[in-house]
């Protein structure tokens, strides 16, 4: 038996029972190892290369996790995604019957600090430049009060209110949907999120998983004084590719009707999360359900500055969608202040009109953005669909090099004191 037979190889798995399938390992994957099917998310054994990119942004925890296997044994990934729970931890004596022994070291290659070559350049990784730390003066979140491996299992919340705030009709149309938890203690902050669980079984008869959504209230309730949160869940009717599927969750939330139970993990996330500190600017940049945490932060502001005990600083909003019809909270934003927000909106499918993306717009606010990229109060929020991140980031790079400003210590400067947050699905 060669050295190659005997290595062994500290193999990268996902944990499925916490596990809230929102799909941040798999976005922020720098080599593709991170795959899924509809029900499991899991990593190919042949591809992961330890680079560890997937661990910070994960909300749950549930990619940090680890199995010493044979190399020539690793689980694959058919046998990952047939998985309900993590398999156990091999013991010697189970390595030493597969004549594999501890003794004859563990393949798993430190991660490289540099960036990938390309045709002899280095690749431009959005990954290198988002925070993984919250801000300085944000409020202390509480995480994983509930779920699988929590003290408690769940929380069951009412629904109290199920609103549809898009103009088009019941396809594709988006609900802002409020679950009270009644005396049940669940704390969130502007930028968390929680996993709701569907009722029913899956084609194979096994439970369905949880699926994760981002709150869209601030801290003090959709409805202040009270125990509640909401969400803005778009109803899913096909796939990224445009196949015909019916989403099990978000049908499910959005057919809710006043008085239902809905089952609920959480919360997760600690580091998307705003500001506390005054005059500390937020530059928000978002598609679709992507806005439920720029509402969330939004609206926040809103109350402090009613209230006359806050000195915000500048709020701008990038928000992007298909057509006005599909635009989320359309209406209400029309009737926020000017001098509390700076709304800019691109619509990419607008008859008789060109393709405009929240990256374009971006580009024609360059003058009033690249101050905010050195300004240390200043923190940038992006949220939306996979394909928005690089094409986001990049402008900002483009902004910052026009205006004559160094973009790696900008970026390194963003990175480190948590001033870039990237959330996509």
């Amino acid at each position: 038996m060669d050295a190659s037979e005997r290595a062994l190889l500290k193999q990268h798995l996902i944990d499925p029972e916490i596990c809230i399938r929102c799909n941040t390992c798999e976005a922020t994957c720098p080599v593709g190892a991170v795959t899924h099917d509809s029900r499991n998310y899991v990593v190919d054994p042949d591809k992961c290369d330890f680079c560890m990119a997937c661990i910070p942004p994960c909300p749950t925890g549930s990619i940090d996790n680890w199995r010493i296997v044979p190399r020539a044994n690793a689980y694959s990934i058919a046998e990952q995604l047939s998985w309900d729970v993590l398999p156990g931890e091999l013991s010697a004596e189970e390595l030493s019957a597969a004549r594999v022994t501890p003794e004859a070291g563990v393949a798993a290659p430190e991660p490289s600090l540099a960036p990938p070559e390309v045709a002899g350049e280095s690749a431009f990784r959005v990954g290198d430049y988002v925070a993984t730390v919250p801000p300085w003066s944000a409020a202390h979140p509480f995480i994983h009060l509930y779920g699988p491996k929590a003290a408690e299992k769940s929380v069951f919340a009412t629904v109290v209110g199920n609103v549809r705030v898009t103009q088009v009709g019941r396809d594709y149309d988006t609900h802002h949907i409020m679950l009270d938890f009644g005396p049940m203690p669940f704390p969130v902050l502007e930028g968390q999120s929680i996993g709701v669980v569907p009722p029913g079984t899956d084609a194979q008869g096994r439970p369905h998983h949880a699926r994760q959504y981002s709150v869209a209230s601030p801290r003090n309730g959709e409805r202040p004084g009270y125990n509640n949160l909401s969400l803005t869940i778009k109803r899913v009717l096909e796939d990224h590719h445009g196949r015909p599927v019916r989403g099990i969750a978000s049908n499910y939330m959005c057919d809710l009707e006043l008085g239902d139970k809905v089952e609920v993990i959480g919360p997760f996330g600690a580091s998307f999360l705003m500001p506390n500190h005054p005059r500390s600017h937020i530059v928000m940049i978002c598609t679709g359900t992507g806005s439920a945490p720029m509402r969330a932060m939004t609206e926040w502001r809103r109350r402090l500055r009613k209230s006359g005990k806050f000195e915000g600083g500048k709020l701008m909003l990038f928000f992007g969608a298909r057509t006005q019809e599909e635009l989320p909270y359309f209406g209400p934003l029309q009737s926020l202040p000017k001098d509390f927000i700076d709304i800019n909106l691109a619509l990419s499918r607008t008859p008789g009109r060109p393709k405009r993306y929240v990256q374009d717009l971006m580009r024609e606010r360059a003058a009033d953005i690249a101050p905010l990229l050195v300004d240390p109060n200043a923190y940038f929020y992006v949220c939306g669909l996979k394909a928005m991140d690089e094409g986001v980031v990049l402008a900002l790079h483009d902004i910052a090099t026009q205006a004559g400003l160094d973009w790696e210590a900008i970026g390194a400067s963003l990175k480190r004191h948590g001033r870039l947050h990237i959330e996509t699905y």
